[in-house]
């Protein structure tokens, strides 16, 4: 809507402010290292094992009421992934070191760059900010704390603290709340078109911004970003677009 002065950027977190998708990456060769040690196997036996993990991990249904902590559950799709790909072998010891170093070596690379560090101390002197990340409350939780968002946000809302998540419109317009700005004062920042895109245009955002940096084409049926950048580092060429439209 020309004319609506920009107030608020909400930003999501995952490949969006932090390369999740590298750190992901390092931990696993790091468990795989592990395994290859532990386990003294071929290449492709120890690949099925990380594989089978993230495929668990992929379509994981985490349920809290259910008495068992994330941490918990995620060693057990360790074990089962290594019960699944070696036979008759015990695994309660090594699944638990396997865990706890690729979780250990993923929030090692979890940080904001330099770079946009900088940018988000830029946009604060101008906008309100707030993160909003998807997934299980503890992991969103640890990665904001290894990354040291906290001081650069006026806000922080982590879905899996709530009954719905992007692209429900109920969080965007707590995000609102938060903020105490309405929904055509905002633009929604994020790489995901199913979540960060999708729940933009529910919620009825001023724009959405979609961060695609392995430059893919929109899917034919899917949600249209109102602009698509490479980076979130471009940033500031799209609010100047949109704050000349005032």
């Amino acid at each position: 809507m020309d004319g609506v002065p920009i107030k608020a950027i909400l930003f999501d977190l995952d490949n969006t402010l932090i390369e999740t998708n590298r750190a992901n990456q390092y931990a696993m060769q790091k468990t795989y290292e592990l395994l290859k040690t532990s386990l003294e196997l071929d290449d492709d036996v120890i690949s099925q094992i990380c594989d089978r993990f993230k495929q668990k991990l992929l379509h994981e249904k985490f349920d809290p009421s259910a008495g068992r902590s994330i941490d918990e559950v995620r060693v057990g799709h360790w074990e089962d992934s290594i019960k699944e790909s070696v036979d008759s072998c015990s695994t309660p010891s090594l699944a638990a070191q396997c865990y706890y170093l690729w979780k250990k070596s993923r929030l090692e690379l979890i940080r904001l760059s330099p770079e946009i560090s900088s940018l988000l101390k830029q946009f604060r002197r101008k906008y309100k900010l707030l993160l909003l990340t998807n997934g299980n409350s503890q992991t969103q939780k640890e990665k904001v704390e290894a990354a040291a968002c906290e001081g650069f946000f006026d806000k922080i809302v982590v879905g899996g603290d709530y009954a719905e998540q992007k692209p429900h419109p109920s969080i965007f317009r707590l995000c609102f709340d938060l903020l105490q700005v309405e929904a055509q004062d905002c633009i929604m920042v994020g790489d995901s078109l199913d979540t960060d895109i999708q729940g933009g245009f529910n919620a009825h955002v001023r724009a959405t911004v979609w961060i695609n940096s392995a430059g893919d084409a929109v899917p034919v049926g899917s949600v249209t970003p109102d602009y698509t950048l490479s980076t979130v580092l471009d940033l500031e060429d799209v609010l100047a677009q949109l704050n000349k439209r005032q």
